[in-house]
């Protein structure tokens, strides 16, 4: 079994531009995804702080 580590502090290879593309395309997606469940979706934090903002201005 050859060690991984040994490769550690060697040079960087060129990746093939078509790897390259779907490997970029895939985190574009990725983001979009993430972005749209934030859009869609309650941050607990803002809800707890916002709530405890509205009691204290009641009282």
């Amino acid at each position: 079994m050859d060690n991984p580590f040994k490769h550690i502090n060697q040079p960087l290879k060129e990746v093939p531009p078509e790897l390259k593309s779907k490997v970029m395309n895939d985190i574009a997606i990725a983001k979009l995804l993430m972005d749209l469940a934030a859009l869609f979706s309650y941050n607990i934090g803002d809800v707890i702080e916002s709530v405890v903002q509205q009691r204290k201005t009641k009282k």
